[in-house]
C-alpha cells in the first residue's frame, strides 16, 4: 500500500509541473502590440547645439516631410539627421510591421556625446585647448 501511495504523489508532482508549463505558455501567447519604433545615432560629428536647431525643424512633422525639409536645409547635420529619421521608420516597418504613410515622429532629441580633447599651437610656445563635440541622436516614430 505505501508503494501506491508514493507513485499517485509523484504522478500528482508531475501532473501539477505540467499544468504550470502549459499556464505558462498561455502567457508567453500574449503579446503587447507594439506602437513606436527608436532609432539611435551615436557620435554624429556635430556638436548637439547645433543639432537641435535641425531637430527643433522637423519635430512632430510626417517621415516624408520631415525628410523633405532636411534635404533642403543647408547645413552640416542634416545629412546625419536624415539617416537616423530613415533608420527609425525602417525599423517600424521592417521589424514591427507598420505603416510608412502614417508615420510620424514622436520624439526627438539630441544629447552629448564624446568629447575629443586636442590642442592648438599658440604664440610664444604656449597652446590652448579645443573640445571637438559630438551628438547622440534619437529618434521615436509612431503611427497616427
Amino acid at each position: 500500500m505505501a508503494i501506491l501511495k508514493k507513485k499517485t504523489k509523484e504522478e500528482k508532482a508531475v501532473k501539477a509541473k505540467e499544468a504550470e508549463k502549459a499556464k505558462k505558455k498561455e502567457e508567453k501567447k500574449v503579446k503587447v502590440p507594439v506602437t513606436e519604433a527608436i532609432a539611435i545615432g551615436r557620435d554624429l560629428r556635430i556638436t548637439p547645439r547645433k543639432a537641435r536647431l535641425l531637430i527643433d525643424l522637423v519635430r512632430g512633422k510626417n517621415i516624408s516631410s520631415a525628410l523633405a525639409i532636411l534635404n533642403n536645409t543647408n547645413k552640416l547635420g542634416a545629412h546625419d539627421i536624415a539617416k537616423v529619421i530613415k533608420s527609425a521608420a525602417s525599423n517600424a516597418t521592417n521589424n514591427f510591421s507598420m505603416n510608412y504613410d502614417k508615420l510620424y515622429i514622436c520624439k526627438i532629441y539630441a544629447n552629448d556625446g564624446i568629447k575629443m580633447k586636442r590642442y592648438m599651437p599658440r604664440a610664444k610656445g604656449s597652446a590652448s585647448g579645443k573640445v571637438k563635440r559630438a551628438a547622440i541622436v534619437t529618434v521615436v516614430v509612431k503611427e497616427k
